[in-house]
């Protein structure tokens, strides 16, 4: 038995956390450790191994529901829904009215190969296995299915729509289908709208089954190919003297330094803040300069402006002077 992991732990959260809070939690340390912002530092890989194992768990009601429940059994035999090879006699279940009287409550689980076992003789049941005869003392009943006809093989294809801070980081995403399966996907870091992703065997009826992505559209970054473009409002004053001011990217916010006399439109690059590109780096971040204007100037705002006015040595439209 492996031992057990304490996954609230691994994102630290309480138990009583919401999935809000566990997506907030698994973004902020995935971002962290990510192996491409971590190269060559195997504690980190380790690291993030266990952050998206946490989050795959908690993340599903379903799982999390087990996890919560079973504690340190809650990974063994079919407790998580796996199934066993089916024998090809007939299941043959007969009640056991001594199993009532005699359970105490305490079982361990590790004697079970699956949980459908468990919950078969918490209900007094049994089953018979093959070489033993069954007990003439009880009655059988015997349960026969027609196997059914194989459907055509066909693939299909499926909407995926991801964050852009999702499809950043990458890593295990859940989806559900239309026909009300639920799968796990693991995402590669920096996909890409109109990319697809194929997982073989999922289709109807075993076909393949592609994932056809599509990002969100985001209020501050677009995306052009592996470089982010933003913009950056500025004041004028700003844009006169100059200042340094935080920007931010999809890494976490980082210092820009805006130079004195930067002009309304131009573009500042943030090396390696982009998007990645064919898991060999990053692209850009370009920054786009907005020199924005007060609305609603204070009086003394005002003021200021006016005596800026009267000494100012700078005339804007010098050149249409010259043109005349």
């Amino acid at each position: 038995m492996q031992n057990f992991r304490n996954y609230y732990e691994i994102l630290g959260i309480p138990k009583t956390a919401s999935v809000d809070e566990i997506k907030r939690a698994y973004r902020k340390l995935a971002r962290k450790y990510h192996p491409d912002l971590n190269p060559g530092d195997k504690s980190a890989e380790e690291r993030f191994k266990d952050i998206g194992e946490a989050y795959e768990v908690l993340s599903d009601p379903s799982r999390r529901q087990q996890y919560d429940q079973f504690g340190q059994f809650w990974k063994q035999g079919g407790f998580q829904g796996g199934n066993r090879a089916a024998s090809s006699a007939p299941r043959q279940e007969t009640y056991n009215p001594d199993f009532e009287r005699n359970y105490s409550g305490d079982v361990d689980f590790s004697q079970f190969s699956d949980f459908q076992e468990f919950v078969d003789q918490l209900l007094g049941k049994f089953r018979t296995t093959e070489g033993r005869p069954p007990d003439p003392s009880y009655s059988y009943r015997t349960n026969t299915q027609a196997p059914p006809r194989p459907a055509a093989r066909r693939d299909s294809e499926a909407l995926l729509e991801l964050p852009l801070e999702r499809a950043y980081v990458g890593g295990r995403e859940r989806i559900r289908l239309e026909d009300g399966r639920s799968l796990e996907v693991n995402m590669p870091a920096g996909v890409l709208s109109g990319q697809r992703i194929r997982l073989k065997g999922q289709g109807p009826s075993g076909g393949d089954l592609y994932l056809k992505i599509s990002l969100k559209t985001h209020p501050f970054f677009t995306l052009e190919g592996s470089d982010v473009r933003c913009q950056l409002p500025i004041s004028p004053s700003e844009s006169v003297l100059g200042i340094q001011v935080e920007v931010p990217t999809l890494s976490g916010a980082v210092k820009l330094t805006i130079p004195p006399g930067v002009k309304s439109g131009q573009q500042l690059r943030l090396t390696g803040k982009g998007f990645p590109k064919d898991g060999r780096g990053f692209g850009d971040q370009y920054v786009e300069v907005q020199i924005v204007v007060p609305k609603n100037p204070s009086n003394r705002e005002r003021e200021l402006y006016e005596q800026l006015l009267k000494v100012q040595s700078f005339d804007p439209r010098e050149n249409l002077t010259k043109a005349k």
